[in-house]
């Protein structure tokens, strides 16, 4: 008996701590997104779904950070998996320098999201950003534009910065899904008179679905929770047109309105939640046909 028990021994003391710092607080969140708790008053009243009513009706800036939220995710994990994947094939092929070229695509991943914002609100500024400024003394000043000020052009720069950011990280996953295949199958392939997209569809991509769905599963779970990167460059802004569901959390926390606050953070828990459970699903499945 003694021997069954012993083990947990060594996880007591994390368990209460996730049980203190996680569960105990998603909870009380949970129960808060169903009252009126602001700053503005003493007193907690239970109003039901009203939190929720007001974050998906469409007339509110809720329902744009919700859709923002699902639009960057979708947009970056297409991205950073796509282009990892063009990267990665070309890197681990016989290129002069590849080792060079691997770290300096890989380096911004190491950088913090602060510092990548920083640098690029530099970059991008309409005035004295370094991309308008080279671009007006090269003659293309017509493709000069107001990056992060611009309705037309904010959301997407962002998107463009965090793709630039966490290309590398994929790309590093996906070159050792490449090389974990047997060299066997592309001499079989090559036997067989396959050309090299033939091997590229019929021998890379589907030894690859396992690197390719964890780079796909950790891209969705960040973009869900994108906060630092669209506070830096553009906190929201201009108006509404960048929020995201985190920082539009931060706002009305910061507004003192924590019930819709909270509400938000439980819809951003519950899609999390589902998606994780379906990915790992996914992932059981994939690594049992592997």
């Amino acid at each position: 008996m003694k021997s069954r028990i012993y083990p947990f021994y060594f996880v007591i003391g994390t368990l209460c701590l996730y049980l203190l710092l996680f569960v105990v607080p998603s909870i009380m969140g949970l129960f808060y997104s169903f009252t009126d708790w602001s700053s503005y008053s003493e007193e907690i009243n239970y109003i039901g779904l009203e939190n929720f009513k007001i974050i998906f009706s469409p007339e509110e800036h809720y329902f744009s950070a919700l859709s923002n939220t699902v639009w960057f995710t979708v947009a970056t994990t297409i991205l950073k998996t796509g282009l990892g994947i063009v990267f990665a094939l070309i890197l681990n092929e016989g290129v002069l320098f590849r080792n060079f070229h691997r770290g300096l695509i890989f380096m911004p991943s190491i950088l913090s999201f602060i510092i990548v914002g920083l640098i690029f609100k530099s970059i991008l500024n309409p005035e004295t950003g370094l991309l308008n400024v080279f671009l007006n003394r090269i003659g293309l000043s017509f493709l000069a534009k107001q990056w992060l000020v611009d309705l037309k052009y904010a959301f997407n720069s962002i998107i463009a910065v965090d793709t630039w950011k966490g290309l590398g990280y994929i790309m590093t996953i996906i070159i050792a899904g490449l090389q974990s295949i047997p060299p066997e199958y592309y001499e079989a392939a090559d036997i067989d008179g396959a050309h090299y997209f033939s091997k590229l569809r019929y021998v890379t991509l589907p030894l690859l679905k396992p690197a390719i769905t964890i780079t796909i599963v950790l891209n969705v779970l960040y973009g869900l929770k994108i906060f630092d990167t669209v506070y830096v460059l553009t906190n929201g802004g201009p108006g509404y047109a960048t929020e995201v569901l985190y920082t539009s959390v931060f706002r009305e926390f910061g507004l003192g309105r924590y019930g819709v606050g909270t509400a938000m953070s439980t819809v951003l828990f519950v899609m999390m939640s589902v998606i994780g459970y379906f990915t790992v699903k996914l992932l059981d499945r994939k690594e049992v046909e592997f």
